[in-house]
């Protein structure tokens, strides 16, 4: 792959053109060489001058601008990846039929290389069996089709069909060129809960007992298993400011027992369970219904904890037949031994049948977009988990899970 990767974006003509600018700029500033292919109906919402000014590149829409250089041709062999967002209905069909009559239509037929496919339309639309047989052809033939997210359309109509938020699609486009393989469709048909962030337990009305966790790579497991085909419910404690995923359920809850009742609920009849969330292990033996104020200059009240339950360790004595559970341990090193080494005990007390363990520090896993660590199987496997993104790792632990179910 060349230093800066080759992005062809495609933008259809729907009224969502325009997040296509935003998704522009987030390649553009991660050093993506991007070129935009809109079609002629998709410069009805966007101006070519506003895609040209965001990628320094030119713009066109038919086969005969620049003959000599044979674009039709050249920028799909040439591609590293493209994504197409909007994918409106027409554009899907035309793309799953090899229809060539734009641009746009013709680099996609030359294209070797990742093809991302976001679909932005209305419900019905997305729900009519030609779309869903043009997805599924599409899907057969190697392209990644995403789900689309469910809310607010044109007009006052809500449901499935909605684009999902640029920063998703530049997420899961960075996933597709680190690893071409990581969106196959293989979770399709499994129920799957995550929980994600970390907990707050409550000291007065104003403070609380938290923790670093910003949730992010649990929405990467969750983002990741739904366009691998999962039905997801992602029990989120306190997390960054983080969109909602995608074609994921989202249950929300704030101190540690508020997600172990969620979890105990989730549970039932899943598949597989992951435990990314930072759980606390403490929690104050009793709140206090106002704000603690400072006295002068005396030290306040010594605070009093107690012990919040093992989620995890409950979630393992309670599985069902079949389930895959997978545990998540952010460990540092000590006299006694390394991280990895503190992963391994975790794993024979917990019980799962997969952890993760990530080596924590300044700049490494909590609040930052890379992540990596080891993966370790309770039959004894290990695999390291090289640094990449939290979309990466979330893919390689997915591999693992469906080929345990």
């Amino acid at each position: 792959m060349s230093a800066a990767p080759r992005v062809l974006l495609g933008v259809a003509g729907g009224i969502a053109a325009y997040k296509a600018c935003e998704l522009l700029r987030r390649f553009t500033e991660s050093g993506h060489s991007v070129r935009v292919l809109p079609t002629a109906s998709a410069l009805e919402f966007i101006g070519a001058a506003t895609f040209e000014a965001l990628s320094g590149q030119p713009v066109h829409t038919g086969v005969f601008a620049d003959v000599p250089s044979v674009p039709h041709v050249k920028l799909g062999q040439e591609a590293d990846l493209v994504v197409v967002a909007p994918a409106t209905a027409d554009l899907l069909a035309r793309a799953a039929h090899g229809r060539a009559d734009d641009l746009l239509t013709a680099a996609l037929l030359t294209a070797r290389c990742p093809v991302l496919f976001a679909p932005a339309m209305h419900t019905e639309m997305w729900e009519h069996p030609a779309t869903r047989a043009n997805v599924a052809l599409l899907r057969a033939r190697g392209a990644v089709v995403l789900d689309p997210a469910s809310g607010r359309l044109t007009g006052k109509d809500t449901g499935p069909g909605r684009l999902p938020d640029p920063a998703e699609i530049a997420e899961l486009a960075r996933l597709l060129l680190e690893r071409p393989t990581a969106l196959p469709r293989d979770l399709a048909g499994r129920r799957i809960v995550v929980s994600a962030g970390g907990t707050r337990e409550a000291l007065d009305p104003v403070r609380f007992l938290g923790n670093r966790s910003s949730g992010r790579q649990g929405y990467a497991l969750a983002r990741v298993a739904a366009q691998r085909g999962a039905t997801v419910t992602l029990v989120a404690a306190h997390t960054a400011d983080l969109g909602d995923p995608a074609a994921v359920e989202v249950l929300r809850v704030g101190s540690a027992l508020q997600l172990r009742d969620a979890m105990h609920v989730a549970a039932k009849g899943a598949d597989a369970i992951v435990m990314t969330a930072a759980v606390a292990d403490f929690r104050p033996t009793s709140l206090v219904d106002h704000k603690i104020k400072k006295s002068g200059s005396e030290d306040p009240p010594p605070l009093a904890l107690t012990q919040n339950p093992d989620v995890l360790v409950e979630l393992v004595a309670a599985r069902e037949p079949g389930q895959v559970i997978v545990g998540f341990a952010a460990e540092t090193g000590d006299d006694s031994g390394d991280a990895l080494h503190h992963g391994r005990a975790k794993l024979a007390r917990k019980g799962c049948d997969l952890l993760v363990v990530n080596a924590v520090g300044e700049g490494t896993a909590f609040e930052v977009a890379d992540n990596a660590g080891w993966l370790l199987g309770a039959d004894g496997s290990e695999t390291e988990l090289p640094t990449g993104s939290k979309a990466l790792l979330a893919s390689r632990v997915w591999d693992s899970v469906a080929a345990r179910l």
